[in-house]
């Protein structure tokens, strides 16, 4: 099934004529969790931003670093890797096709265009026609997903400098 045909296609119903969620296949049904709404990030300078996606850069490479001396089917987390993929795209105004997005998840496509459909349902990623290829489409994160991800690389970007200042600090010892 095309991405095109995926966002046309009438939803799925369950055995009861349900509407069917956004479920990882064989996981218990649940009901479909609404769309994402982060807080009002403030505006950003262009000195945080540029650190967030230096940040965001390095997340992910060391995800695929960790595969040179662990085996990488112990970890997956398909939707971290494309949050952090169009973070960084979006930061660098990079239009990514969808997919470029199902490679860059490395995972199957199948897995990867269903985890796109779940965060695209839950309002974290948009997508939109390329205008000059009907048969492309493009995804970027929200503005509430760039909210989310702002927050979040500078929850972690701040535990990164303090455990720098643990590590770096002379210890009484030294005294």
């Amino acid at each position: 099934m095309t991405v095109r045909s995926m966002r046309s296609a009438p939803p799925r119903r369950d055995s009861v004529g349900r509407r069917a969620s956004l479920a990882i296949v064989g996981a218990p049904s649940a009901p479909a969790a609404p769309a994402f709404a982060a807080p009002a990030a403030p505006a950003l300078d262009e000195a945080t931003i540029a650190r967030h996606t230096v940040a965001a850069r390095e997340f992910y490479n060391a995800r695929r670093r960790r595969h040179k001396h662990l085996p990488a089917d112990l970890f997956g987390e398909p939707t971290w890797d494309i949050l952090l993929d169009l973070y960084v795209a979006g930061r660098e105004n990079r239009r990514v096709p969808t997919t470029s997005a199902c490679i860059g998840a490395h995972v199957p496509p199948t897995t990867a265009l269903r985890w796109l459909r779940i965060l695209e349902a839950r309002g974290l990623v948009e997508r939109e026609d390329d205008g000059r290829d009907g048969r492309r489409t493009f995804v970027h994160l929200s503005p509430a997903g760039l909210a989310a991800m702002d927050a979040t690389l500078a929850l972690m970007c701040q535990r990164m400098d303090d455990i720098a200042d643990k590590i770096l600090a002379p210890t009484a010892a030294e005294d």
